[in-house]
């Protein structure tokens, strides 16, 4: 028998699902957030023994991932003094729409995740994690190691940004004239 301690299975792979969401707003590429999950998993495993039972173990997963997420961008930063600065572009992949809407709806939806997309990160990883992960300010914290205060302004200042964007009135069409 095994004295290894184990991670919850069901638990675990219940929070699957939201570690890639997370990962897909972090990287905003679908290959990229995958390999992060992938990464998250692995790295959950190996410290497993670290993980005390009875905690919540979501919250848990989400440190490793925004951990391992910070080192992969401070490598990346490194290894880019190397690389050509006409690398591919980031697209908005993260940010696609999985089911069919109405077509207004649709565009209105597009319009507001692409002003989520051009949030500042520190600002989109609190939204996120705070308005679709409905973490508490206190786990918010605890997951990306700021203090509680810095969680709230980052909130505060992108459901600002993003409630100017909402009711900032659309530019008029042109009116076509037609002349007889």
């Amino acid at each position: 028998m095994s004295t290894e301690p184990s991670l919850p299975h069901p638990e675990l792979l219940a929070a699957i699902p939201r570690l890639r969401r997370y990962a897909r707003v972090l990287t905003g590429e679908t290959t990229r957030a995958d390999d992060l999950v992938q990464e998250t998993l692995a790295r959950a495993w190996e410290k497993r023994r670290l993980w005390a039972a009875g905690t919540d173990l979501r919250a848990w997963l989400f440190t490793i991932m925004h951990n391992v997420f910070v080192n992969q961008r401070a490598l990346a930063r490194r290894d880019a003094q190397n690389v050509s600065i006409d690398g591919d572009e980031d697209g908005n992949a993260a940010w696609q729409i999985p089911v069919r809407a109405m077509q207004q709806t649709r565009v209105e939806l597009m319009e507001i995740l692409r002003e989520v997309g051009r949030l500042p990160v520190d600002q989109r990883v609190v939204l996120v994690l705070a308005a679709v992960e409905e973490m508490r300010y206190e786990e918010i914290a605890a997951v990306l190691s700021i203090p509680v205060g810095t969680v709230m302004s980052r909130l505060s200042r992108a459901r600002e940004k993003l409630r100017r964007v909402a009711q900032a009135t659309p530019t008029e069409p042109s009116t076509l004239k037609i002349v007889k």
